[in-house]
């Protein structure tokens, strides 16, 4: 009696002798054993395209699927241009700025109800000599102070990309009225939402900050060597120890006052993207933040430490 061995489904491709016949014990035949017969199914080729290419195609979702999942967070660091200050539109903004801070004050009425009607026809008789000089001086000034700040944080965040971890670099370098708009769309409660752009904003407005600070402390010190070559060279009398303790006191208000408003415009921020459109809301509530805390830390350390900041 003879048994078939029929083998279904895919075969791996072996060698021909094993291919040939398997040795299986039986009953009679020589030796006791019979030659028994395998059906065997010579799929090398069939295997080898169709199986393959499907098992092929099949892991390869798999492993973009986890791919997708699991993979690590890219950090897209995009560096603006060192001299982006002197573009022409950013340069002509400040310079618009500038020189409507100090002249529009010269544009005011002066009145005076409480003159005499002599004196008021006097007073209209005489030419009333404006001064243009001093305020464009000043806007001068102001425009090479605004400049030199976004140049120094430009220098500061390549620093920051070649000294610190790009995760570090990514946060500080982030756009953060674009990150307010992708925290709204995630349907976060209010006060993580708030929490969260607060940080970022923290974070994204630092290196401004921080370059506010380098340029204001290197004026007050230019100011100090200023003043002590000049006194020197008039022959006059100098207290070094009370112009360093003036140094002093002066770097320590301007960092109270960059601490302020780097606080305010976080919390700014954060109230602005939460109660108004992100994106809009967060830049205007950053701006006011930064505009009014140096004035309230200012105004409440004057009252109650009788302090000059």
């Amino acid at each position: 009696m003879t048994a078939a061995v029929v083998v279904e489904g895919p075969v791996f491709e072996v060698s021909g002798f094993a291919c040939a016949a398997a040795e299986v014990p039986g009953s009679g035949g020589h030796g006791g054993c019979d030659w028994v017969p395998v059906a065997h199914c010579d799929a090398g080729a069939a295997w080898s395209e169709d199986y393959v290419s499907s098992l092929r195609s099949a892991s390869e979702r798999i492993f973009q699927n986890d791919a997708i999942k699991y993979s690590a967070k890219e950090y897209k660091i995009e560096l603006k241009p060192l001299f982006s200050a002197f573009e022409f539109r950013t340069f002509a903004m400040t310079t618009l700025r500038s020189f409507l801070l100090f002249y529009l004050p010269l544009l005011e009425p002066r009145t005076n109800l409480e003159e005499d009607d002599d004196d008021f026809l006097q007073d209209t008789n005489e030419e009333q000599h404006v001064d243009y000089v001093a305020p464009f001086k000043k806007s001068v000034k102001q425009i090479c102070r605004e400049t030199t700040v976004v140049t120094t944080r430009r220098i500061l965040e390549r620093m920051a990309v070649h000294y610190v971890s790009d995760r570090l670099a990514w946060k500080l370098l982030k756009d953060v009225p674009k990150s307010a708009t992708r925290k709204a769309s995630r349907g976060l409660p209010t006060y993580v939402f708030f929490f969260r752009v607060t940080r970022t904003t923290f974070r994204g407005h630092f290196l401004g900050v921080a370059a506010s600070w380098i340029v204001q402390v290197t004026i007050e010190i230019y100011r100090f060597f200023t003043r002590m070559i000049h006194s020197k060279e008039e022959g006059e009398e100098v207290e070094t120890t009370e112009q360093v303790k003036n140094l002093g006191k002066k770097i320590s208000a301007t960092t109270v006052r960059c601490g302020a408003s780097l606080i305010f415009a976080s919390i700014g921020a954060g109230i602005g993207a939460a109660l108004f459109r992100p994106s809009a809301g967060q830049w205007i509530g950053c701006a006011v933040g930064d505009l009014a805390g140096p004035f309230i830390v200012s105004s409440c350390i004057e009252r109650v430490f009788h302090l000059e900041i």
